[in-house]
């Protein structure tokens, strides 16, 4: 997979994250690594930094839940929208976090 071809890879998984819902950045890395050959949690960050303006950019937060750096009010504003369970100024992975159906 060219590097290209993962930022759409990356993109079109999270336009798949359902309202009040969230992935990880590592979550998202982990569900494209096989089919990648790639698994950075950081590489994401960078990715959704640069490209994620078209797709729910808010619904991917860090494993403990923080909100996107310098993003935090619109997105808490977004998923607070959508129903998304938060605790304080972090989103409940207990709760939120959502992950791919196989297949």
């Amino acid at each position: 997979m060219s590097p290209e071809e993962y930022v759409e890879a990356v993109l079109a998984l999270v336009e798949r994250i359902p309202p009040g819902r969230v992935m990880s950045y590592g979550a998202v890395a982990d569900a494209l690594a096989e089919r990648s050959g790639r698994n950075s949690a950081r590489q994401i960050g960078s990715i959704m930094a640069r490209n994620g303006g078209g797709v729910p950019w808010y619904r991917v937060v860090n494993s403990a839940g923080r909100l996107p750096p310098g993003s935090e009010v619109r997105a808490r504003a977004l998923l607070a929208a959508e129903g998304t369970p938060l605790r304080g100024d972090r989103v409940d992975m207990r709760r939120a976090a959502w992950y791919p159906p196989e297949g």
